[in-house]
């Protein structure tokens, strides 16, 4: 890997294109280096991924509503269009990157990378894929774009942080999602470069869509930075061109938008002819909840086991979680948000809720996408009680290891004090999710077709479930045109595409 320097520039500085962050992004999209073996079978298994998450969301609201829209729009001139999860009517690719995107989205149950900033890297798939199907393109040339999307957000992501400013991560989304787009259709290093520009430029918003009662538009606000990735690559594609320096101008992101004129950054980025693997250092989720609880809901399953009797509120005088920065402050007690304690909150809200999250998990063992959601769950009486003993704190250690650039000491759990009634305290920890890859139980091909089964039954015909798995199996000799084998079809009556809310298309 090569360190690339940004900062802030002044207009009359005259940054060269070749110096600028999104030219040297553009760079790493157009080498034609090869995918290794190991790369391309864990981009196997994250669209197997993607497709679990998304075929067991497809009749919850904010798909409907997604897919209602996409739906209104005929395929595009220039392709064949793109197919939409669940159903076998294509669209125009943005808007089937729009669909899809919503849908991997909603369960927050696909994978993750987590380091100077957060991010969802699968999400870089739905507007990839689009335009590799509209396109005609090849299952090889979709694996070498989406290898590019995944080693750009990841790359930025290790280095930039968003969330400090309250910037929404999908800012990283957008130019990561134009490159590999520009990946997949052979585009030269100054139109990938126009690419990530305009989709930086057009993605950057606040985190409030993550605060307080956190809306529907959670789902929505990856989609959203991956349909405009697609229309940024066909608008330069057509020779338009974006505001530059986007990172380094003294009107651009970093001056105004992060850590301002004086700021410094260091960029990892792949060398010319060095395979981009940063795929391999992200990690998907065993359970429907914020990546940050995965690991809290493993502890309490196993003091579920160990200790029966914090269970009940009656017992139990306090719940102490001692963990990151992050962890407290954006889905613990340190956000300060009275909604992670209120039962009539929404699914989102208790999604983002690790005092919700762990008491529900050590009550029941177990974790459900659906059931640990449900009004009637979240209202229980014994469970608000217990609920509301919960709370977290900052360990300095714990978020040191957070933010550790060791892969082998990284953490996103922490240690829990839980003090019963009668004085005596359990005390126990966890260092990373069971599924994670130094976990107890490190999620391989098996685990996600495993995963992909368990959420498609009853949803999807068993020969639709096969014919799927196979297809995505043998991506890399898909040939040019066929990559419409990768839609997974719901069952017949599972859908009715004409169903959705009315707006205006």
């Amino acid at each position: 890997m090569r360190d690339h320097a940004v900062r802030v520039h002044r207009s009359d500085e005259n940054l060269p294109r070749e110096d600028q962050l999104a030219w040297k992004m553009a760079e790493v999209a157009v080498d034609p280096v090869e995918v290794d073996t190991d790369v391309e079978e864990m981009i196997i298994n994250r669209i197997i991924d993607n497709a679990s998450v998304a075929i067991a969301s497809l009749n919850r609201a904010p798909i409907v509503s997604a897919r209602s829209q996409a739906l209104s729009h005929p395929v595009s001139t220039g392709g064949s269009g793109a197919s939409i999860f669940g159903i076998a009517r294509p669209t125009s690719p943005e808007w089937a990157a729009w669909a899809n995107g919503v849908a991997v989205r909603e369960l927050d149950y696909h994978d993750t990378f987590l380091a100077a900033d957060y991010s969802h890297p699968g999400d870089n798939i739905p507007p990839i894929l689009a335009v590799a199907e509209h396109t005609g393109r090849s299952g090889r040339d979709l694996i070498r774009g989406i290898a590019t999307g995944y080693e750009l957000q990841v790359d930025l992501v290790r280095a930039i942080c968003l969330h400090k400013h309250k910037i929404d991560h999908v800012a990283h989304l957008g130019p990561s999602a134009a490159a590999g787009i520009g990946t997949l259709l052979g585009l030269d290093t100054e139109t990938v470069f126009q690419a990530i520009g305009q989709a930086l430029h057009t993605t950057t918003a606040t985190r409030q869509s993550r605060k307080g009662e956190i809306s529907t538009w959670k789902a929505h606000a990856p989609a959203f930075a991956g349909k405009l990735a697609v229309e940024a690559a066909d608008r330069s594609m057509r020779g338009q061109t974006s505001p530059v320096p986007i990172y380094e101008g003294e009107d651009g992101v970093i001056a105004w938008l992060l850590d301002g004129p004086e700021a410094r950054y260091t960029v990892p980025l792949p060398e010319a002819g060095e395979a981009k693997r940063s795929i391999l250092d992200t990690y998907t989720k065993e359970h429907s909840a914020e990546y940050q609880a995965q690991a809290w809901i493993d502890l309490a399953r196993r003091l579920h086991r160990e200790h029966p009797e914090t269970t009940d509120p009656g017992n139990v005088a306090s719940i102490l979680i001692r963990t990151s920065h992050h962890t407290h402050y954006v889905i613990g007690s340190g956000a300060n948000d009275p909604q992670k304690y209120d039962p009539t909150a929404s699914r989102e809200t208790l999604d983002h809720s690790i005092p919700y999250i762990f008491t529900v998990a050590l009550q029941d063992g177990a974790w459900h996408h659906v059931d640990s959601y449900a009004p009637e769950r979240a209202t229980r009486p014994d469970t608000v009680a217990l609920w509301h003993k919960v709370t977290t704190e900052e360990d300095a250690e714990w978020t040191r290891r957070y933010h550790s650039l060791d892969l082998t000491e990284k953490a996103f759990g922490g240690a829990v004090v839980i003090t019963l009634s009668d004085g005596t305290v359990i005390e126990d920890q966890i260092a990373v999710a069971d599924a994670h890859p130094q976990g107890a139980r490190p999620f391989a091909r098996e685990q996600y077709i495993g995963k992909f089964r368990t959420l498609a039954e009853g949803l999807v015909e068993p020969a639709e479930i096969e014919r799927f798995l196979d297809a995505a199996a043998n991506l890399a000799q898909l040939p040019a045109g066929e990559l419409g084998r990768l839609n997974i079809r719901a069952a017949p009556g599972m859908i009715e595409a004409s169903a959705g809310p009315k707006g205006l298309f």
